[in-house]
């Protein structure tokens, strides 16, 4: 098969409000074919908006993705596993043809918020696991693909505020997302040669739907509805930000979208802070 020009994997892309379906969307406006990848989650971890509109994951946005007209190849994947990553690269290179994009936007959250002292050495693995190895397995594999093709092609790593400061309590977490900053300098530095391109977006607080276990134990101390307390967390949170909202899944699709377009072609080992002002570096 002959690979068109736009086809970009774009994992963590399952979320009904989330950044990866933001950005799974806007390439597909842009005529990108995607492909959706995410792991399969227990109902119980599902935010009560998803349970409720009977939300499917990435075959939702599959279907989403194929009603602007593009192609959508939904993959479940753990990222963490480089067999199931060297698989899901082949796969959609077997279905596509070639890649020109990867998004690595797939995170795990700690399940509760832990001071170091007390935190179980299983939180600090599965978070790393996720976010930096993940992050790294599927940006060599796009990459061998890449050089191996010759594609000029693009790799996008999502990051977060908690790339720029620490926060207590969230080590494992914010340990993880200052890797991906490292790690998008370096490989940004060895691919260059190539034509290869690697940047990092790091999204503020964003109204993504999701919840943590740290928002459940809050809103039950507050005797609040969850999807209430997230309501009034994200207002509060707007009210801190200079711009005066927090960021939409949109907002950083634009960002992303742009860093994968051609007059994003000449920046490469940049961390771009999407977040209204939230925080400045």
């Amino acid at each position: 098969m002959v690979a068109k020009e736009k086809n970009a994997i774009v994992t963590g892309s399952g979320g009904m409000r989330g950044i990866g379906r933001g950005i799974a969307l806007r390439f597909a406006r842009d005529g990108y074919d995607v492909v959706l990848v995410d792991v399969k989650r227990a109902l119980e971890q599902l935010p009560p908006g998803e349970i409720e509109a009977k939300w499917r994951s990435i075959e939702s946005v599959a279907s989403e993705v194929m009603a602007l007209g593009q192609r959508a190849l939904p993959i479940y994947a753990d990222i963490s596993d480089s067999a199931q990553v060297d698989n899901m690269v082949a796969a959609a290179v077997a279905e596509l043809g070639g890649i020109n994009v990867l998004v690595n936007n797939a995170r795990a959250v700690m399940g509760r918020d832990a001071p170091v002292v007390d935190m179980d050495e299983s939180q600090w693995d599965r978070t790393m696991a996720v976010n930096a190895k993940g992050t790294f397995l599927c940006s060599r594999a796009v990459a061998r693909h890449f050089i191996e093709k010759g594609t000029r092609g693009k790799i996008i790593n999502i990051g977060s505020g908690a790339a720029n400061v620490g926060q207590p309590r969230k080590a494992a977490y914010s340990a993880s997302k200052f890797a991906i900053v490292g790690f998008t300098q370096s490989l940004a530095l060895e691919l260059a040669s190539y034509g290869i391109s690697v940047n990092c977006v790091c999204p503020g607080l964003t109204d993504t739907g999701r919840f943590s276990f740290a928002d459940k134990l809050a809103a039950e101390s507050r005797g609040m509805a969850l999807q209430e307390y997230g309501r009034r967390r994200l207002a509060e949170g707007g009210q801190q930000i200079p711009l005066g909202r927090v960021a939409t899944p949109q907002d950083i699709a634009n960002m992303v979208a742009f860093l994968a377009s051609p007059q994003g072609s000449h920046i490469t080992g940049q961390t771009i802070n999407v977040n209204g002002g939230q925080f400045l570096r």
